[in-house]
């Protein structure tokens, strides 16, 4: 079978995740015991290749015995680091400063009295960090019932760094459309997303399938795959080449490739290569 193989613009790794990975490699380098609290990022083909350098991925402290530990891509709790300083260990932040950006944001959204509205996936733990921001805010996943929306008269809406915009802009079109005295937005999507995000909407458009690369636990990878399928083309989420069914490609002239922003680029590089090898034989 013949076809033609089109990769979307800015697919991969993102500044923040290239970013934590530098900081996990240079603290690897240096010696010693060096801990992450839970995956550095969300990928579990990077994370095995880190913790065979060393890296040891924890999910509670109790379990840190002194060394190093890396605080991941997508921040944490306030009430972590205050933990983590009663540990006599050294602490590495790693996390994205976009992130940091939106923890500022909902921190003084809650300093100047707003009714905090953190829009994002309520157990993902970038949106888990930012609640430790924002004492008492509630938190709006776009795909449930907006009927609901609003509380108190001075409103402050922050999102999730991953968030599709236009959901966010749905989540702010409904708040706005009650009764409140103020609504104060700040834009806290990345705009690596946003670029990711609409390359590869339009990418899809062109494509008899389109293939989206990534880990399944990533919330910004498994959001590229919705927008792909919402245009209605055959859209297949996988993380490695190795997952590839050769029959998904039967009949197919064009095939499209995206990846997440915590994909690394020799896993594009090698699911590239199987897509070639099968259509040149």
């Amino acid at each position: 079978m013949r076809f033609e193989i089109r990769i979307a613009p800015n697919s991969g790794f993102c500044f923040g995740v290239r970013r934590a990975i530098e900081i996990a490699e240079n603290t690897l380098a240096s010696g010693g015991r060096v801990y992450s609290l839970g995956p550095l990022i969300h990928n579990p083909q990077v994370i095995e290749r880190l913790r065979a350098q060393g890296l040891e991925p924890v999910g509670e402290l109790s379990r840190v015995e002194g060394g190093k530990v890396i605080i991941r891509s997508h921040g944490v709790h306030p009430s972590v680091l205050a933990d983590l300083e009663r540990h006599n260990v050294e602490v590495i932040d790693a996390t994205c400063p976009l992130v940091k950006k939106a923890q500022q944001s909902a921190a003084l959204l809650h300093a100047e009295g707003y009714s905090v509205i953190i829009v994002g996936e309520r157990n993902h733990p970038e949106v888990q960090g930012l609640l430790g921001h924002a004492p008492g805010a509630r938190v709006i996943d776009p795909k449930e019932d907006l009927s609901q929306v609003t509380r108190g008269s001075r409103i402050g809406l922050v999102a999730q760094t991953t968030q599709y915009p236009q959901d966010y802009r749905r989540v702010i079109d409904r708040v706005v459309a009650d009764d409140f005295e103020e609504v104060r937005v700040f834009n806290t999507i990345c705009n690596a997303t946003i670029v990711r995000q609409e390359a590869a909407v339009a990418l899809a458009g062109q494509v008899d399938i389109m293939f989206v690369l990534g880990g399944r636990n990533s919330a910004n990878t498994n959001r590229l795959a919705e927008i792909c399928r919402a245009t209605g083309v055959e859209t297949r989420h996988i993380e490695t080449a190795e997952e590839l069914d050769e029959n998904w490609l039967e009949g197919k002239r064009t095939v499209g490739v995206t990846a997440g922003a915590s994909t690394p680029g020799w896993l594009i590089d090698e699911f590239i290569a199987r897509l070639r090898e099968i259509s040149e034989n």
